[in-house]
């Protein structure tokens, strides 16, 4: 969640520019030792940005937060709940900000690919039906969800912010 510092500045910065709002969340999967259990467990590490367009032609701001959470898809290859808990980071990101951002226009950004090639394809009808459900905003997906899976996916691997 952004902490309280980084709303007030996201705040205060809302206040100088006009400009369109992103929300995305990626996430970065690995492995743990558990010396208790003497095995290896799987985690993941999530990347949330809110991306400002600043008066919707000269760049933008980028504010994030990243958290550690273990992950418990039985299957690495099949993502399904370390996906849907980025669409869940992100919707949380919105409706903690929605008090800021109810006079923006605002786009969620979600990282999951509807071709049946990828992994992340379980999740899209669900993903995109959370969002709109819980926000009434329509979700992006890839290609179109920039935010999501670029801008977070940098943050996540530690190259931005």
């Amino acid at each position: 969640m952004f902490s309280d510092e980084q709303r007030e500045e996201i705040e205060q910065y809302l206040k100088r520019v006009e400009g369109r709002v992103y929300l995305g969340c990626d996430s970065q999967s690995f492995k743990r030792f558990n010396l208790k259990s003497q095995r290896y467990e799987r985690w993941a590490r999530y990347a949330v940005v809110l991306v400002i367009h600043i008066n919707n032609s000269q760049g933008c701001k980028i504010f994030s937060y990243r958290e550690t959470e273990r992950v418990y898809d039985r299957q690495a290859n099949k993502p399904q709940l370390r996906l849907m808990t980025e669409v869940y980071k992100t919707v949380e990101a919105y409706l903690a900000l929605a008090d800021l951002l109810e006079h923006r226009e605002v786009e969620i950004h979600l990282d999951v690919n509807p071709s049946d090639v990828h992994a992340s394809s379980v999740v899209v009808k669900q993903a995109v039906g959370y969002v709109k459900g819980v926000t009434n905003l329509d979700a992006l997906i890839k290609p179109d969800a920039w935010a999501g899976s670029t801008t977070a996916d940098f943050v996540v691997r530690k190259k931005l912010a």
